[in-house]
């Protein structure tokens, strides 16, 4: 079954390429298993020369490690690779407003790796490869015009949980596959601390009330704590007008 998918969305990522009439393609990588696996697909698609890593940290250079890794054992020469830290950009902006919380302050990291990401792109003729998932698109676990912004995106109808199962095909690194899941905008910040709920949680919860159309009664029914159930469906509910962007006036014969 892995084998398929992995197939069939390499074919979909060069497909999508030779339609659009691009060769190369740019991919932020952070060393977690959602960009990991984006670039092990355009690797599959492109080819390890035509795939370029921008490894884009904060602060802490250290934390590109597990991402060369990847490029690494991806093949991926190290001359397609490049790093920013992007502290350099970052604080002039937080400087602007010392209230800044550390919410504006994450999104405005992801909007700087936006905007870097895409120069990249336009420098070396390529398209943009997204790294995000079902679980974080449902949720609203992006930022807009930020992490979401991409050309391509080839995990987009995976949850997370599919994600692990498909890069393990892709025989990532082990330590890629068993990491903590971060959109490393702070020191500590972890996906599930934020949630306060897992990926296996918030997968299973929203396959029954998205994909099912289950209602939150006959999910809480199934076992599952209705106090996780709710929070999860909430944090969807909340975000849903993040994917009817932007807003437009109704048209008029």
């Amino acid at each position: 079954m892995q084998r398929n998918l992995r197939d069939s969305l390499i074919e979909f990522v060069k497909i999508s390429f030779q339609k659009a009439g691009f060769e190369r393609a740019v991919v932020a990588m952070s060393g977690g298993v959602d960009s990991s696996t984006s670039a092990a697909l355009a690797v599959g698609a492109l080819g390890a020369n035509n795939v370029y890593p921008l490894l884009l940290p904060f602060g802490n250079l250290n934390s590109v490690t597990d991402a060369q890794i990847v490029a690494r054992t991806l093949g991926i020469p190290k001359s397609n690779i490049h790093t920013t830290n992007i502290q350099l950009l970052v604080d002039p902006i937080v400087a602007l407003d010392p209230s800044m919380d550390q919410i504006r302050r994450g999104n405005s990291m992801a909007r700087v790796r936006m905007i870097l990401l895409f120069d990249q792109a336009k420098k070396r003729n390529a398209l943009v490869v997204g790294t995000e998932n079902k679980t974080e698109y449902l949720l609203g676990y992006f930022t807009r015009f930020g992490d979401e912004g991409s050309d391509v995106e080839p995990l987009r109808n995976l949850y997370k949980t599919q994600v692990y199962e498909l890069a393990r095909s892709l025989n990532l690194p082990e330590q890629i596959l068993t990491k903590a899941p971060t959109a490393g905008l702070w020191e500590g910040q972890t996906d599930e601390g934020e949630f306060g709920f897992t990926y296996k949680e918030a997968d299973e919860i929203l396959s029954f009330v998205v994909d099912e159309k289950q209602s939150i009664d006959a999910v809480v029914s199934k076992g599952y704590n209705r106090e996780v159930v709710e929070k999860v469906i909430k944090r969807m509910k909340d975000n849903e007008f993040k994917h009817h962007l932007p807003i437009l006036p109704e048209t008029h014969a």
